[in-house]
């Protein structure tokens, strides 16, 4: 009985910390910063970043909107000016292409360095 109490117990708590992960504010805060950001206004997005107080540099390598990184986000919304804002703030990747004649055309990725 007490064994099942404390299963049951650590099910409950490891679901409230699942939903703990991102608050209402935090919601609506990343939201308005992918609006802004879609806009291709400066002013804008300057604005909704001071707003809400925004790291740059915590936000933007995780931030995904609409299932892409911010800045293809922002790339495909057509946001040129708010793409090259944010532009040093992404994750870099290197891409290792084999030059050499083989009957196979592959790539290597190289996504740490």
């Amino acid at each position: 009985m007490i064994k099942t109490l404390v299963i049951a117990a650590a099910a409950l708590a490891m679901t409230f910390s699942a939903n703990a992960a991102m608050t209402p504010h935090m919601e609506t805060a990343l939201i308005s910063v992918c609006k802004a950001g879609a806009s291709n206004r400066n002013y804008q997005f300057n604005n909704t970043m001071k707003s809400y107080r925004i790291n740059k540099s915590r936000i933007f390598p995780r931030l995904v909107c609409n299932g892409e990184s911010f800045y293809n986000f922002a790339l495909n919304a057509g946001a040129d000016k708010t793409a090259a804002k944010i532009a040093p703030y992404t994750r870099g990747r290197v891409t290792i292409r084999d030059i050499a004649q083989t009957d196979q055309d592959y790539e290597l990725y190289v996504v740490n360095f």
